[in-house]
């Protein structure tokens, strides 16, 4: 099959390798659509410590289920399926509770624990053998392109449960991209928020958190001026619920700061090591502020993702852009990183 292949950090190859036989709980997954997100840009610079080179990326994907492996009764040939990327070990403490994006057995390939795209090959290649564990059937009137955002939608959706978003809450999310856009979308339409108020710094996706369903946006010169215009529209009073999308130690301070005495914070953009958060720790103690920390989609929350898609309260058709073959993938990831066509998320078609 031809497939993305990077040899090492920094170098790019489209080559044929062997399609890989699906294993016991495994399905075969003919790729249909797929995506490339900030996280490649990490992987392809060998800044993520689980990839071993040579990898196939994709880590955002959805096809067709072409062949099954033995012990598999939850999915047949010709069903359809978006992907979750974690597949935990299943025994440790942590998969046992459903936190199997924190399987202790992280990157043992020989214990059950796979990191689709990340420390196992991924979907940017014409197909696809992974565990069922993280596949999930897509309704038919979810199209394959809205089927690779699974796994987006479920990292949004994921946080704001952390947050525990109750009906008639404020809600400011700092971010505008495509998770913090979908954000946008699962808080004003799924959790039944009062006002949802976007923040970041690029005009273009900010119009697009309105026409999303945002009540009020801001694009501030500084943070303190960001907090004191996102309060506004709540009379000067902070907000009940704060999620941070924009992975920066910036946007992190911003979001203590904007949240109400006794409000919940959840912080999801800064996965990657190396970035600190530098605030007067008051700001949370006498604020008795929740703080949570969310990490992708455990609990299978992708399953409701997927439904929130289909029954309307997501749309991520605004989000995709281009239609590239794989032959096309430095173009898609120039695309990408030039933000070309807005690029929330640019669109392979193997």
């Amino acid at each position: 099959m031809r497939a993305v292949i990077y040899p090492r950090p920094n170098e790019v190859t489209i080559g044929e390798v062997p399609v890989r036989k699906p294993a016991s709980g495994e399905a075969l997954v003919k790729i249909k659509s797929s995506t490339i997100c900030g996280t490649d840009l990490k992987i392809l610079a060998g800044k993520f410590p689980g990839t071993r080179f040579p990898h196939i990326p994709g880590h955002e994907w959805s096809g067709e289920v072409v062949e099954v492996g033995s012990n598999v009764a939850d999915l047949k040939i010709g069903d359809r399926v978006g992907n979750e990327p974690h597949v935990g070990c299943g025994f440790c403490p942590r998969c046992l509770e459903g936190l199997y994006n924190l399987c202790f057995n992280y990157g043992k390939a020989e214990l059950g624990h796979a990191h689709i795209g990340f420390t196992v090959n991924g979907g940017l290649a014409e197909y696809c053998a992974c565990s069922t564990k993280a596949l999930h059937k897509l309704p038919s009137n979810v199209s394959y392109d809205e089927g690779a955002f699974t796994e987006s939608v479920g990292v949004a959706l994921y946080a704001l449960e952390r947050a525990r978003v109750d009906p008639g809450d404020s809600v400011a999310i700092l971010g505008p991209g495509a998770i913090g856009l979908v954000a946008v979308q699962i808080a004003k339409k799924a959790k039944g928020a009062s006002k949802v108020i976007l923040i970041g710094t690029r005009d273009e996706r900010l119009r697009m958190g309105t026409e999303l369903g945002a009540d009020g946006t801001v694009n501030s010169a500084t943070a303190e001026d960001s907090v004191k215009e996102a309060t506004q529209f709540l009379g000067g009073k902070g907000f009940d619920v704060v999620a941070e999308f924009a992975g920066t130690e910036e946007a992190s301070k911003q979001a203590i700061q904007l949240a109400r005495r006794g409000g919940r914070v959840v912080l999801a953009g800064s996965t990657s090591p190396g970035k600190n958060l530098n605030v007067d720790l008051s700001l949370i103690v006498r604020g008795h502020l929740d703080i949570f920390g969310s990490l992708a989609n455990p609990k299978w929350i992708c399953e409701k993702g997927v439904a929130l898609i289909s029954n309307g309260s997501v749309n991520v058709k605004p989000l995709m852009s281009g239609d590239y073959k794989l032959e096309q993938y430095r173009e898609a990831l120039d695309a990408f990183q030039k933000r070309l066509g807005g690029s929330y998320r640019v669109m392979i078609h193997p």
